[in-house]
């Protein structure tokens, strides 16, 4: 009897045994160890921007200086209007040009028409008739600053409009000088303008110590001459370079 028993038990192991196998076995063979993946972060630089140069106008205008002793007439570094003006290494003013296409501006483009070479009309400016007409223009645009001027300043005197020379281009010079209660300079300026057959180039300076141009008004008197003899000698008009074929 007891040998019976012993062989049922055995033949139960034999049946239950794979069967436990199969089923507990795949959770431990199964499973393989697993590695964690890195995490890359992304990092974005911002492009630097390339600096780019300011140009000066005046580097194209500019040809003979003469100025005072010790003094030297440079264009400004980064400013593009600028002209600056040294005594003895020390800043002392500024000289500043605008270049205003008239095709903007319809009241310069009423007094050309009036003076008999509207705009778009052919440039002859070695003709003494096409001078007299262009400065005719130019002294009618100066009066429309004189009134205006009249009209928002106090105690300010005006200077005739003389004709003058800029480069090769016939050019008018102006300015006005506003005093104070007392009778002193409270500011002055001097200016050119003329006229290329597209653009105004308005050339002007000051003693106005707000303005960052002339701060002290001996400077300002000993530059006068000097900045006539540099508009007469600017390289105007500006020669536009031959385009290759």
């Amino acid at each position: 009897m007891l040998r019976v028993y012993h062989l049922l038990i055995a033949i139960i192991l034999l049946i239950f045994i794979p069967i436990g196998a199969r089923f507990f076995l795949p959770q431990f063979t199964d499973k393989k160890p697993t590695t964690p993946t890195p995490t890359v972060k992304s990092t974005s630089t911002a492009p630097v921007k390339p600096t780019v140069k300011t140009e000066n106008i005046w580097q194209k205008l500019l040809s003979k200086t003469t100025v005072p002793n010790g003094w030297s007439v440079v264009p400004c570094p980064d400013k593009a209007t600028l002209l600056c003006i040294s005594d003895q290494g020390k800043p002392v003013g500024t000289v500043e040009i605008q270049v205003e296409p008239v095709k903007n501006n319809s009241e310069f483009q009423q007094h050309l028409t009036a003076a008999g070479i509207p705009l778009g009309s052919p440039t002859e400016f070695q003709n003494p008739e096409y001078q007299t007409k262009l400065t005719t223009a130019l002294q009618a645009w100066v009066a429309d600053f004189y009134t205006s001027l009249a009209k928002n300043r106090q105690n300010v005197s005006t200077y005739p409009p003389q004709p003058v020379k800029i480069g090769k281009l016939p050019g008018v010079r102006y300015g006005f000088v506003e005093l104070t209660s007392a009778g002193d300079v409270k500011e002055q300026y001097i200016s050119h303008v003329t006229y290329d057959g597209t653009q105004l180039y308005i050339i002007s300076t000051s003693f106005a110590p707000d303005t960052g141009k002339f701060t002290k008004l001996e400077h300002f008197a000993a530059f006068q001459p000097y900045l006539d003899a540099i508009a007469e000698n600017l390289n105007l008009p500006i020669q536009q370079a031959p385009t290759k074929p």
